[in-house]
């Protein structure tokens, strides 16, 4: 199997809109919690998100790309042409077959979707729609428009595992490239779901924080008062690529990716199975892919969306995984930036990476009051960032339907 290496990064995220940015305010511990502006919430039950702030995407993207493209697609271009900036290949010398795009999202074109079909309603019931109003919102079109905009003709397809998305799609680049079907391969997720019917849907399930009069501590991983997530938007890239031909060019490598590995909880459609018995197989699936042990693991950035189940699944299957380790630190990354959902991974995925590059652990932010119910030997980052050596990050990333996704980056030798 070939070797895979991380040797470009993008974001657009509520922490800002580029990786220098979404670090710092990471590390920093700021929140990018507010109050909803993308539309008029006073009569919902949450009035708040984890917005992107300050978005111009005629920064890297055409007023053509702009008008025929859903906003999910947009953070994706954007993301996806930052990250290939970063990474100093010269596509134009290369084979264009060797270079391919895997993309993740959860809801794909929301926004289009629901605004074509509300001025549909208002009308007489006559068909009136923008010509580009399907290839606007199907989810596989941000994976598309990145191969069109960039001239990638290699793999190019979406993944769709709900809240898992961005692992699953950074794993099926992974391999594909370890099987040599292709040598560069640009992945992670994009969600622009703060739409009313988003909103409105997840509100109703009583799966979203409606701490409307403190939204900015609203995402408490692991508080004993966590009442639910916050949404968030963005996307994430990554440039994979094969180890000999970022070697050949001389390209920056940030990480290996040393493992990954997937498995279903087969168990319930919003649930996690109550015991984590799914999650910790992927977890220890991604260990042994690797060929590490538990003790290895320096850092995970966990799933940790700030519902009651969820964290505390997680948290109690990683416990009996690891047994104790003393050499393992957690930090949940989403208190700062809300839940990203098919994004979720490929934001968390960079973070891990720039941890392991920097020796920093962003921290869990808004703990009040711990849950006393999580197990008292795991090592939580709370507060403030933590200076640390890191050879090995392991990233979670779970999904309604009982999708379950761990990546494991190693640091480059």
């Amino acid at each position: 199997m070939k070797r895979v290496v991380i040797t470009g990064l993008g974001a657009v995220t509520p922490l800002g809109n580029t990786v220098g940015e979404f670090w710092q305010n990471s590390i920093n511990g700021n929140s990018g919690a507010g109050k909803i502006t993308h539309f008029d919430s006073e009569k919902f039950k949450v009035h708040f998100a984890c917005e992107v702030k300050n978005f111009d995407p005629k920064t890297y993207l055409t007023h053509n790309e702009i008008k025929r493209s859903d906003l999910f697609s947009q953070y994706a271009m954007y993301s996806a042409a930052e990250a290939l900036k970063d990474s100093g290949l010269e596509l134009e010398k290369m084979d264009p077959f060797d270079t391919g795009v895997i993309w993740g999202t959860g809801q794909g074109g929301m926004w289009t979707f629901e605004s074509e079909v509300m001025e549909f309603t208002k009308g007489d019931g006559t068909p009136r729609f923008n010509p580009f109003f399907v290839p606007k919102f199907i989810a596989n079109m941000a994976s598309g428009m990145i191969s069109m905009k960039f001239g990638l003709q290699g793999i190019n397809y979406t993944t769709i595992s709900a809240c898992a998305t961005g692992n699953t799609a950074i794993m099926d680049a992974f391999n594909y490239i370890r099987l040599g079907k292709a040598k560069v391969i640009v992945s992670g997720g994009s969600e622009a779901a703060i739409t009313p019917a988003s909103i409105g849907g997840f509100s109703i399930m009583k799966a979203m924080s409606t701490r409307n009069d403190d939204f900015a501590t609203a995402s408490r991983p692991y508080d004993a008062e966590r009442d639910g997530f916050v949404m968030g938007e963005g996307a994430g890239a990554l440039i994979l690529e094969e180890y000999e031909h970022a070697k050949a060019r001389g390209a920056k490598i940030y990480a290996e990716l040393a493992g990954a590995a997937m498995t279903a909880d087969a168990y319930h459609m919003t649930a996690p199975h109550p015991e984590g018995t799914g999650a910790i197989k992927a977890m220890q699936l991604a260990l042994n892919e690797a060929g590490i042990n538990t003790e290895d693991i320096d850092y995970i950035n966990p799933h940790a969306t700030s519902t009651p189940m969820g964290d505390l699944v997680e948290l109690n299957g990683i416990n009996k995984l690891f047994k104790g380790s003393r050499n393992l630190d957690i930090s949940a990354t989403k208190s700062m930036t809300g839940h990203l959902l098919g994004a979720a991974g490929a934001a968390e995925a960079i973070l891990s990476i720039k941890a392991i590059e920097n020796g920093i652990i962003p921290p869990t932010i808004n703990l009040h009051r711990i849950d006393e119910n999580i197990p008292k030997d795991l090592n939580i980052v709370f507060g403030k960032a933590k200076e640390k050596n890191i050879n090995y990050a392991l990233s979670n990333a779970f999904g309604f339907g009982g999708h379950n996704a761990t990546l494991i980056f190693k640091k480059f030798q």
